[in-house]
């Protein structure tokens, strides 16, 4: 039987992937436990700051914290979600003064948090979203027949990119709209550090837009119908608060801007304007009363600055 909607409330954009418990330690020392995290949440706050309520896929442990929760039930629409009976993934997210992040996870169980749900969590009414952000391994042909139709953003996890896993990423591009991993990830699976060089490798690929993350440095950005590359910088923020998440923010910000416009200029722009939010705060992205403002703001501002890579 075919599952009704009982909200009436079909959302634009879905991500599919982990929450996670962070327990974040600064470079100084200072720790600050407990804060919701996981590249799902945060990608999915990304879409917000754009107008949006994404539908989240993704499970959840029996030991949320309730203030989670709360702002999970704020933000996103929990149709998708799997409620499991078994201790929420956390983690240790340990920065160095360079930005590197060390994670250790804190539970015993951890693959539902990684590779669940499955498809059958998924809410009928999901398969009608314009968008999907996909933050998995290299199994994407079953998420991308279960929504043919959906701009789909892959954003494969850290442990995939691994020049083991080669032949996998390369078969999976052609099954998405935009594949964006980070410039650490991508190095590791191509084995050079060109910026430029590893977005063409994923345009020859298959991919038909690349996106690489490069922190401090920004993001460049390709698509095949363009031999033209774009880089784009970061927003300049007055205190960066915590970088946990802010590139899931990106990616989840970038969809919304590229399934809108296929403007692959104000898609960067879009990125890069969500991630600055994530830096500002601990934890998923949250921003202020008057945040509109200062998102169109940022994007006038970010939009000059633009830069074309030949």
């Amino acid at each position: 039987m075919a599952q009704s909607n009982p909200l009436a409330y079909t959302p634009d954009y879905i991500c599919v992937g982990g929450i996670i418990i962070d327990d974040i330690i600064s470079p100084d020392g200072r720790s600050t436990m407990g804060v919701l995290g996981g590249g799902v949440t945060h990608a999915a706050a990304g879409m917000v700051i754009w107008g949006q309520r994404p539908g989240l896929v993704s499970c959840a442990g029996r030991d949320l914290p309730d203030a989670a929760r709360r702002r999970l039930e704020r933000d996103f629409d929990l149709s998708g979600m799997q409620w499991l009976d078994q201790p929420q993934a956390r983690a240790w997210q340990l920065f160095e003064w360079d930005g590197r992040r060390t994670e250790i996870f804190r539970v015993d169980e951890l693959e539902p948090f990684l590779y669940g749900p499955g498809l059958d969590a998924l809410p009928s009414w999901y398969r009608e979203a314009r968008g999907m952000h996909l933050l998995r391994d290299g199994e994407v042909a079953p998420w991308r027949a279960a929504l043919p139709g959906a701009t789909l953003l892959w954003e494969p996890i850290q442990p995939f990119m691994t020049p083991h896993n080669a032949a996998a990423f390369r078969a999976a591009l052609p099954l998405v709209d935009i594949v964006s991993p980070n410039w650490v990830e991508a190095q590791a699976l191509y084995g050079h550090s060109d910026p430029a060089a590893l977005v063409r490798a994923m345009l020859d690929d298959g991919a038909r837009v690349a996106v690489l993350r490069m922190g401090e440095q920004g993001s460049i950005a390709g698509r095949q119908d363009d031999p033209d590359l774009l880089r784009v910088p970061v927003v300049p923020v007055a205190e960066i608060v915590d970088q946990t998440g802010a590139g899931n923010t990106y990616c989840g910000a970038f969809l919304v801007g590229w399934s809108q416009t296929t403007d692959l200029a104000r898609a960067l722009v879009y990125g890069a304007v969500a991630a600055s939010f994530a830096l500002e705060v601990t934890g998923v992205a949250d921003p202020p009363a008057d945040y509109m403002a200062q998102r169109d703001a940022r994007a006038r501002a970010l939009a000059d600055r633009l830069e074309v890579v030949r």
